[in-house]
């Protein structure tokens, strides 16, 4: 199944009307826009020009038979295809890290090149395509797709790729999950205010899992476990990271708690995701090299 870019919100609600319903363990693909809807085609767009309502699209929502508040939906990304041979970033006064700095606002064009984007000063970057907003509904008020919390969201997380699996909390019957804001690529922090924003579509297969309690949102990809944290603080970010990893490490295997911080402490790292939204988001990444030496999987008992 296929859902085109036309079909998107700019926040995610319970009050979102689902444009399509699967099946759990269903593949579906997302078309997407880039995060300012496409509307900057060259560098010559007037920033001041932009639509500010059409921000951060989600393409979505898909309704996932089966979902119920409580169960958790795991989403693994089989494919990201980026579409087109350029990617556009935004800086402006009071945006980003260093906005206080800047005096006029600027739009910028960036090449991609066998599989590099061409930054300012010709500087060649690999690229690494990475979903930015990705999440479900929330149980409570409608959160703007700008945001990250919870549900998912503008998490900005570059290591939401393809080969990845983001494990998110249902909130509402069905999920109501949608995607969007790719980069090409994008460094932890995002912290100009953007990646390399680009459209594209992304094949993710979507299934519910009942009975697995953990401290969501959580990641997973071939090497590594994450548990990712959303706060209005950089700290209190940092702090619910490196909180529901121990935690789950303490719940989940013979460990106590002040025994595994010191695991973490050690043998783990906290890392930014980003520092621009509304809320700023980290990550906790527990090697599983570190995970299976405790018996510890996101899935629960393993065969």
């Amino acid at each position: 199944m296929k859902i085109t870019k036309d079909q998107v919100v700019y926040a995610m609600s319970r009050d979102n009307t689902p444009v399509a319903t699967v099946s759990s363990g269903s593949e579906v693909l997302f078309e997407t826009c880039d995060c300012f809807s496409d509307q900057i085609t060259s560098a010559d767009a007037v920033f001041n020009e932009l639509d500010w309502q059409r921000i951060n699209p989600a393409t979505g929502p898909v309704y996932v038979e089966g979902a119920e508040p409580g169960d958790a939906l795991k989403v693994s990304i089989k494919k990201i295809t980026l579409t087109g041979q350029q990617a556009v970033m935004v800086t402006a006064p009071q945006l980003g890290v260093i906005g206080d700095e800047l005096d006029a606002p600027t739009v910028t064009i960036v090449p991609i090149e066998n599989d590099h984007a061409v930054l300012p000063g010709n500087v060649r970057v690999p690229l690494n395509p990475m979903v930015g907003v990705i999440g479900v509904a929330p149980a409570g008020e409608a959160i703007s797709c700008g945001t990250p919390d919870s549900h998912g969201g503008n998490m900005d997380c570059k290591m939401i790729t393809a080969g990845s699996t983001l494990w998110l909390p249902v909130n509402v019957p069905g999920a109501l999950f949608g995607l969007g804001d790719l980069h090409a690529a994008m460094g932890d922090g995002e912290v100009s205010v953007c990646g390399l924003e680009v459209p594209g579509e992304v094949l993710v297969e979507l299934t519910v899992v009942k009975n697995r309690k953990l401290p969501l949102p959580m990641l997973e990809n071939s090497d590594t476990l994450f548990t990712l944290g959303s706060a209005k603080t950089l700290d209190d970010a940092a702090s619910m990271a490196t909180r529901n990893m121990a935690h789950f490490i303490a719940d989940n295997t013979s460990l106590t708690l002040a025994e595994a911080i010191n695991v973490l402490s050690i043998a783990g790292d906290l890392q930014i995701c980003q520092v621009v939204d509304p809320l700023k988001t980290c990550r906790y990444a527990l090697p599983k090299t570190v995970a299976a030496q405790l018996s510890l999987h996101i899935e629960g008992e393993q065969a």
